[in-house]
């Protein structure tokens, strides 16, 4: 008889904020992000607690009554973690944990701890662990600012300067061995790249969650690792893919998000060398999500900070089988008609049509109108091959046919 095994999730609760530049709706939606994040961890959200504030403040982050009503709930449940939507600054942190008495966690750092536990290759390990570092380096520095403001104190002549220079200096060294240790890795992805030949390269992209990984499994009929989780992949997976008889190289890259820690697009921008250096963009979108246009917003703004926004890109609206609009009653007289009761026809008489003509709607995960995309996608490395290589029609002669 096999034993069922049962997952300790950890008790958490999570903490955010309405602001002037974050409105209720956006505090909630944020909030449903930072649980399935917290999900993606290993956490289980017993309760949320949100404030209204004009800015957060500047010493716990949430207001003293919201604080002593955290603390309360923390103390009579038993809860081991607290997770704030923000990131803390490393005064914020250390109050909050003196009050709360529990693990003390902000947006980047479970962010961080996510990429930590999915990364599967040197590579990536590398990659997490020096963004690791680098969130972690203001904060050791911070931890002991108390005992400098004293220094030349009694007892602060030596051990306790001593100490902070040890610990900051092991660091720093930490941080430069993983900087040379990535420079060395890219050099050799840099000649891997090159001994691809002349194909042409088409990179997917996207925020994370929306099905890039099963799309890559279709197309390419390889497995690549898909799950349902946020950051499901973080290692670029490169396949040779034929449609027709057309061969080109597919890269399926690490997923994006909002509020994505500066530290791992510094850390990560290596990997995305696969979207710097492709020749198209397949931009997945889970059209089923009801932020997908803010999705879009984020991976542009990505794509912006790391010098790829020039590229053709073709927007792939994936996840038609997931799509509920809502509904209004044909007796509503007073109920308004806004973009949540958006039909997928709406949706392609809107923007997409005007601005993005090359965009499809499909199901990866049940295979619904991949053949219009195969087509789609056939079409466009074929303009790219044919563009590039003018005279090599005795490679390929049925693609320079007409």
């Amino acid at each position: 008889m096999i034993e069922e095994t049962t997952i300790e999730y950890e008790k958490s609760i999570l903490i955010g904020l309405i602001t002037q530049h974050q409105d209720e709706e956006k505090s909630k939606e944020y909030l449903d992000e930072l649980e399935f994040l917290t999900y993606t961890a290993g956490g289980e959200v017993m309760k949320r607690f949100v404030q209204k504030m004009q800015m957060p403040n500047p010493k716990t982050f949430i207001g003293s009554g919201k604080m002593e009503e955290v603390r309360t709930y923390v103390e009579e449940n038993d809860i081991g973690t607290a997770i704030f939507d923000d990131e803390l600054s490393p005064g914020q942190q250390r109050n909050i944990e003196k009050i709360l008495k529990c693990k003390i966690i902000d947006r980047t750092n479970l962010i961080l701890d996510i990429f930590a536990q999915r990364a599967q290759t040197s590579y990536a390990r590398t990659q997490v662990e020096l963004a690791q570092y680098e969130y972690l380096l203001p904060r050791l520095t911070g931890m002991w600012t108390h005992l400098e403001r004293q220094r030349g104190g009694i007892g602060m002549r030596g051990p306790g300067e001593t100490e902070i220079e040890t610990d900051r200096r092991i660091v720093r060294d930490r941080i430069a061995l993983l900087k040379k240790k990535i420079v060395k890795i890219d050099r050799q992805m840099e000649v891997q790249r090159g001994n691809r030949g002349a194909l042409v390269r088409v990179a997917l992209i996207g925020y994370t969650n929306v099905g890039k990984s099963t799309l890559m499994n279709v197309i390419s009929k390889s497995e690549v690792f898909a799950e349902n989780k946020l950051f499901a992949t973080l290692d670029t997976t490169v396949r040779k893919v034929v449609i027709g008889n057309l061969p080109f190289l597919l890269s399926d890259t690490v997923g994006f998000i909002r509020k994505l820690p500066t530290q791992l697009v510094e850390s990560f921008k290596s990997t995305l060398d696969e979207v710097r250096e492709a020749d198209l963009l397949l931009h997945v979108v889970d059209i089923s999500h009801p932020s997908f246009e803010d999705h879009i917003a984020s991976v542009n703004q990505i794509l912006d900070e790391i010098k790829g926004a020039d590229k053709p890109t073709f927007m792939i609206f994936n996840k038609i089988d997931a799509y509920q609009p809502e509904t209004i009653d044909d007796d509503d007289l007073v109920t308004e008609k806004t973009k949540a009761h958006f039909t997928l026809t709406d949706w392609k008489q809107t923007w997409m049509q005007r601005e993005n003509t090359d965009a499809i709607f499909i199901s990866a995960l049940n295979k619904e109108n991949l053949e219009e995309f195969r087509k789609m996608v056939y079409d466009k490395v074929r303009d790219i091959h044919v563009t590039r290589f003018p005279y090599n029609n005795f490679l390929y002669p049925e693609l320079y046919e007409g």
